[in-house]
């Protein structure tokens, strides 16, 4: 008996690395292929590009900087960065800090940091360094020192005992949506446009490519098919327009040949100017012939 059941579907694999915050795409995703299973690949920063090289995933939310020659990435966000302090430190008093206000402070800074210093502020610990953000924040909370990082570390490492405040001049990191060149396919593109905000009736990816190919309308085909109701309808107006210009001329011709032409009570206006100038004259005693007389033959 033949075996019917439809062939399993390969998984989209996206791997993320700590901070990043898949959730909107998730959601995007699957709403538009649903019949595509994703899953998250969790990786540390520092083995991002090794974890995509080695097809661990097909596409990944990493931090820059990548490898270009093996990498494409799509830059989507940039991280303020933030200093985790004790709750009762001192920098607690203001909004937000420079890195001119860490240089009393002793430093941590965790094997798995993700910031580019160009020159550290503060001193290092005397115990060494932590060798990840997680045991860093403990020792925040400790009072060893304080730690900068994305701000949204300091959220996935949160502790009651410890704060943070932005530092304006800190170097930050930014998110971004990255693959290997050489194994773009359809649903990577299908992801490149959902962080990129396209609509679910782009002609790219995935889903764009099978409405095509069930002859439903790619973008430019609805344009085209808008187009052309908008050239029907265009036409139909301008007929609509011509026609109520030509009455609009028609009953203004009217009016105007009423106006011209007769009096309120029918007569020509012709004759009725006739006969006023006529009788002015009789009036005036003059042109028509001879004065008036009134009553006992005498002039007026």
């Amino acid at each position: 008996m033949p075996d019917d059941a439809a062939p399993a579907v390969t998984p989209f694999r996206l791997l993320v690395v700590p901070g990043a915050n898949p959730a909107k795409w998730l959601r995007v995703w699957s709403e538009r292929l649903p019949d595509v299973p994703l899953v998250l690949v969790q990786s540390e920063a520092a083995a991002q590009g090794d974890a995509l090289r080695a097809a661990d995933a097909d596409a990944g939310l990493v931090r820059l900087p990548v490898d270009r020659d093996v990498l494409s990435a799509i830059p989507l966000y940039t991280e303020t960065s933030v200093v985790v302090v004790p709750k009762d430190h001192v920098v607690t008093a203001a909004d937000e800090v420079t890195a001119a206000d860490l240089v009393d402070e002793t430093l941590l800074v965790p094997a798995d940091d993700v910031l580019a210093w160009d020159a550290l502020p503060g001193t290092p610990p005397l115990v060494g360094q932590p060798l990840t953000t997680a045991a860093a924040v403990e020792l925040v909370a400790a009072g060893v020192g304080v730690l900068v990082v994305p701000q949204s570390l300091a959220r996935l490492h949160h502790r009651r005992d410890v704060t943070y405040r932005p530092v304006t001049d800190a170097p930050t990191s930014t998110v971004a949506l990255a693959w290997v060149t050489d194994r773009h396919d359809d649903r990577v593109e299908e992801m490149i446009g959902i962080v990129r905000g396209r609509t679910a009736n782009s002609s790219r990816g995935r889903a764009g490519a099978a409405e095509a190919a069930a002859g439903g309308p790619t973008r430019g085909g609805a344009g085209s098919s808008d187009g052309g109701k908008g050239s029907t309808d265009t036409s139909s107006a301008g007929k609509s327009s011509a026609g109520k210009s030509s009455a609009g001329r028609s009953s203004t011709d009217k009016a105007g040949t009423g106006k011209a032409g007769t009096s309120k009570s029918g007569a020509p206006r012709g004759t009725t100017a006739d006969r006023a100038a006529a009788a002015a004259r009789r009036r005036a005693g003059a042109p028509d012939g001879g004065t008036r007389k009134g009553r006992g033959g005498r002039p007026r």
